[in-house]
């Protein structure tokens, strides 16, 4: 009996996905709930899995193809499960007894060579060795990163050191357009799904919100002192280490308490005000900008927010960051900081209409007091939809933002 393995109901407003690769080929035999494709969403990527055991008869939509919500996507031929041309059973486990060679046993290897799920299949795809590749995960694990990484070390060593100089060639007419070697040497790769949709809701941005930055700088002395203080007791007692976006989220949280406006919406002719505070944190990934939300982040602990942006990374390494994860959100925090940024402009991520941008951490000469001293200072800049917010508020808004980094007790106050 032929079962269709159909695009399944994905969530929240995605309605289309794109093929992204097939995880069995025609012919070949598959479980009940294994997995035997992978789609692309503008905001994930899911596994699809088979409902019945069988042969996987037929693949309808290849990779690379936009697919909606009901779509068949290929087709299980149930009856070959019935006929007996199901998987071999896997092997009975091996004896507890040590062999006697001194080659490690699979089991050992795969143990000293952990990875992600994704680095494994990408792997297994690209006929890597997972012993070859360094990883740089938590735990000492592989990440899809890094079989890439290596991947393209793989073809940069293979290249030819010295190449001989190409015979002259005559110069092109004017007008006639690139050189052939210029075109021999382009690259054309499809845009991933989420990559399409990033650049379309930026674009919407630009075009639909009145949107303008403002700029202020925060002496990030007080905090680095609290950390110095507390930072062993801290991940001691919480199995997690005091970092800095906990202490951003919680001056960012005490600025929108102060300037309701930024953590509002617009639809249609009405302002919405959001009495509760999803903070969505951007965190980099390959194929492009996610940003997982802190839900009511005002009730958490500093540990709480800690431990869940560490966790949001991880699952971006590994891959398995859900929809609900990305789901909703009321303002975004925007770290470029980490990659060295000193200065940006941030754009909105609709519906909402405040974006605060963080950047790198650099010890400067200022005034204080008559003095010139050091100290470790960062621009901050808040990108806003002028239509609902005023200069006046925004420019508050970052000066709330900045007493409470530069008065960290001050947070305590702000619950």
């Amino acid at each position: 009996m032929p079962i269709k393995i159909v695009v399944p109901e994905i969530g929240e407003s995605i309605v289309e996905a794109t093929v992204g690769s097939w995880l069995k080929h025609e012919g070949d035999q598959v479980a009940a709930g294994e997995a035997v494709v992978e789609l692309e969403t503008e905001k994930v990527n899911l596994e699809v899995y088979a409902e019945r055991a069988g042969r996987l008869a037929r693949i309808e939509r290849q990779a690379g193809e936009d697919v909606k919500v009901g779509d068949v996507l290929g087709v299980i031929d149930e009856a070959a499960e019935a006929a007996g041309e199901a998987p071999e059973a896997p092997p009975a486990k091996a004896s507890p007894t040590p062999p006697a060679s001194a080659e490690a046993t699979p089991a050992a290897v795969e143990e000293k060579h952990k990875a992600t799920p994704v680095a494994k299949r990408v792997a297994e795809e690209k006929g890597v060795d997972l012993a070859q590749v360094p990883p740089s995960g938590p735990g000492g694990r592989a990440t899809k990163q890094d079989v890439q990484s290596y991947l393209a070390r793989q073809q940069t060593d293979q290249m030819p050191a010295v190449q001989a100089p190409p015979p002259p060639r005559p110069a092109p007419a004017q007008g006639s357009g690139p050189a052939p070697d210029r075109l021999v040497r382009e690259e054309h790769v499809r845009m991933s799904r989420r990559r399409q949709t990033i650049a379309r809701r930026l674009v919407e941005a630009q075009q639909t919100a009145a949107m303008l930055t403002t700029f202020n700088e925060v002496d990030m002395s007080a905090v680095a002192e609290v950390r110095k203080r507390r930072k062993d007791a801290f991940t001691e007692r919480h199995g997690v280490s005091l970092g800095l976006m906990s202490f951003f989220v919680k001056a960012t949280i005490g600025a929108l308490k102060a300037f309701p406006q930024l953590n509002a919406e617009i639809q249609g002719d009405e302002i919405i005000f959001k009495h509760y505070y999803d903070i969505g944190v951007a965190v980099g990934a390959v194929e492009g900008l996610v940003v997982p939300v802190l839900r009511d982040a005002d009730r958490m602990a500093f540990a709480e927010v800690e431990r869940t942006i560490k966790d949001f990374v991880q699952k971006v390494q590994d891959g398995t960051l859900s929809l609900e994860d990305l789901r909703g959100g009321t303002f975004t925090i925007t770290n470029g900081g980490v990659f060295g940024s000193l200065l940006s402009t941030p754009i909105l991520n609709p519906p909402q209409v405040g974006i605060l941008g963080l950047h790198k951490i650099e010890e400067r000469p200022v005034a204080l007091s008559g003095e010139v001293v050091i100290r470790p200072m960062m621009y901050v800049a808040l990108t806003y939809d002028h239509r609902i917010v005023d200069g006046r508020e925004a420019v508050q808004f970052l000066v709330r933002f900045k007493e409470l980094i530069e008065d960290p007790e001050s947070l305590l106050l702000e619950g």
